[in-house]
């Protein structure tokens, strides 16, 4: 019970009693100030310190904590160990992604949504980009082969970000070798990305209209080589945790949020689907022609830590055969990967140069020495871009995290009028205070690492 003593005045107050007189001073014996309370009984004032919870304290957990998975800062309100209420504080990593793509062309902005959540830079870009080809009306222009190599890159984003959220929520636990284990196997992944795009994040790959360039040579012995490896660190990985009985008793009805719950507050994703609810866009409401691909939805019915890592074990064995259906589909798919309309496709025949990003030499050449015509296309539609009639669309996909869409407003102009998400851990965020108040502060760990926010999407 904390006490507050005001030596000017004379008095004790005790927090959550009666205020109770108190008389004294330095006596000639300089021996220090002598406090004489009365006013109460000392039974009476302990029942109502307790009964107005003045044991309870208030913490901070982060932003600069590590197992808040970024610059997330949890309010918590403890009664010992116990979590009593927690609000949920954002915007440390603001960076004003949403307003700078107004001053920037339709294709630059590609540049900044990629970094909004750094972990599943693809589905980003492919949203934006449908968006844009919606307002443009050339969907049905965009050539197949772009759209496979679309949907083979968001496949290995999910998978790698899946990785991220196992590793990173075992090390959180103490489980150090989950995390080296999981950022192995996602290294393999970033091989054959780093080889296509010339980056490992932040790509700005996927583009208006298509994609990038196309796959490099030898893309497929990349495969080849690291796929099988991968299946056997994926299987290690489920045996190190699924039935591991330390991980089961830290996770099994930890962060609970039943399907109600989460249709109450607009959950998607993982948290939604370890409810029992296949809710998934790429069936429901398909795009990049997911409605050719044969996969399954992934689901649990615990609604619990537990569950939800299940599922994303479950929807990395998915997103393997939707990897493989891809390959096999490229093989025999030759062609562009841009759409045919010049007045778009942006940069015209680009390829990745030998420092691994920006226009082959071979494209430099051919602008700069063979074709007067050729330059001066490339060089206004760089710097000014094309025009978007005006309109507004919303196009969402399914992220590793749940539903994540652009919505897009045009004016006419060679900018974005508007340029809006729907992030999908932002939303995930306002189950925390659900899930975690019960519970004891370990169990909030878990319960925010279940969920999985990057904040660089929820802040944007």
């Amino acid at each position: 019970m904390s006490t507050d003593t005001n030596t000017a005045g004379g008095s004790t107050a005790f927090a959550g009693g009666e205020n109770v007189h108190a008389t004294g001073g330095m006596g000639d014996s300089e021996e220090g100030y002598v406090v004489n309370a009365s006013g109460g009984d000392w039974d009476e004032l302990s029942q109502e310190a307790i009964a107005h919870s003045d044991e309870r304290i208030v913490v901070n957990m982060g932003p600069q904590h590590p197992s808040t998975h970024g610059v997330l800062r949890l309010i918590l309100e403890l009664d010992g160990e116990s979590v009593t209420e927690c609000r949920v504080g954002i915007g440390y990593l603001h960076t004003g992604i949403e307003k700078n793509m107004e001053f920037r062309t339709w294709t630059q902005g590609v540049t900044f949504c990629t970094r909004m959540d750094y972990l599943t830079p693809m589905f980003q870009e492919t949203t934006y980009c449908l968006g844009i080809e919606r307002l443009l009306g050339i969907e049905d222009q965009i050539p197949e082969r772009a759209n496979i190599i679309r949907v083979l890159m968001m496949e290995i984003t999910r998978m790698s970000s899946h990785l991220i959220c196992l590793g990173t929520g075992g090390m959180e636990l103490g489980a150090t070798t989950v995390m080296t284990c999981g950022f192995r196997e996602r290294e393999r992944l970033f091989r054959f990305v780093e080889a296509t795009t010339g980056l490992r994040m932040n790509n700005a790959y996927i583009r208006p209209g298509g994609v990038a360039n196309d796959l490099p040579v030898g893309w497929k012995d990349i495969f080849d080589t690291e796929l099988p490896l991968f299946r056997q660190g994926i299987r290690e990985l489920e045996a190190l945790i699924l039935e591991n009985p330390i991980l089961k008793g830290r996770t099994e009805g930890v962060g609970y949020l039943d399907l109600a719950g989460c249709m109450a507050l607009g959950i998607t994703g993982p948290v939604l689907r370890s409810a029992g609810l296949p809710y998934d866009l790429r069936k429901t409401n398909p795009y990049c022609g997911y409605e050719t691909y044969d996969f399954d939805v992934c689901t649990w019915d615990t609604a619990d830590s537990y569950g939800r890592i299940r599922v994303r074990f479950d929807e990395i064995w998915q997103s393997l055969r939707i990897v493989e259906q891809c390959i096999e589909r490229l093989e025999k798919t030759p062609g562009p990967v841009m759409v045919e309309d010049k007045k778009i496709a942006w940069p015209a025949q680009l390829s990745i140069g030998s420092d691994g990003q920006g226009n082959s030499l071979e494209h430099i050449r051919e602008i700069m020495g063979t074709s007067m015509e050729a330059l001066i296309h490339h060089f206004k539609l760089v710097t000014e871009g094309f025009r978007v009639p005006a309109g507004q669309a919303y196009v969402p996909v399914e992220s590793a995290k749940g539903e994540l869409g652009a919505h897009v407003v045009s004016d006419g102009g060679t900018r974005p009028y508007r340029a809006h998400f729907r992030d999908p851990a932002f939303n995930n965020l306002q189950a925390t205070a659900l899930m975690v108040e019960g519970g004891n502060v370990a169990d909030t760990v878990v319960a925010v690492a279940s969920i999985d926010p990057v904040l660089g999407g929820v802040d944007r």
